[in-house]
């Protein structure tokens, strides 16, 4: 199933909003029987001393779309899916705000939750997505995805 590269990068913070739209969309979906959802929040880490307040996301956008797109269809051709949502935020985002947002619909509840876990996975792994974590004295360092 090849898919056209859908843009799914936000500017700021993912609005809860458009997470319980999502899921309100797929409530006349009578096919589908699991959900599963992640969400991506940005925490207060500390690092040396220093409290993390906000995350500044940079994106490859021509790469990271293709890969998507590449993960997109690996995903859909492994697991028995009926849709995939994928949302990943750009910018600046703040301490509690949700940054990364997964959705993905079956008939069945573990097609539904491996295929989540796996998007998860391979997109901190594999996609161009550079994290800022910017600290409260205004100092910075680039994030590690571990």
């Amino acid at each position: 199933m090849t898919k056209q590269k859908k843009d799914i990068f936000i500017q700021g913070p993912i609005a809860p909003e458009q997470i319980a739209s999502t899921i309100v969309m797929h409530g006349s979906k009578s096919e589908i029987g699991a959900h599963s959802i992640f969400l991506g929040q940005i925490r207060a880490d500390q690092v040396e001393g220093k409290t993390v307040r906000s995350i500044d996301y940079s994106i490859n956008r021509e790469l990271a779309l293709a890969k998507m797109a590449e993960i997109h269809e690996a995903v859909f051709d492994k697991y028995s899916l009926t849709c995939m949502h994928v949302y990943h935020s750009e910018g600046l985002v703040q301490v509690g705000e949700i940054c990364f947002f997964v959705f993905t619909s079956s008939a069945h509840r573990q097609a539904a939750m491996d295929a989540c876990g796996e998007l998860v996975e391979r997109i901190k792994k594999e996609m161009p997505i550079w994290g800022k974590e910017i600290f409260e004295d205004d100092t910075h360092q680039w994030k590690t995805n571990t």
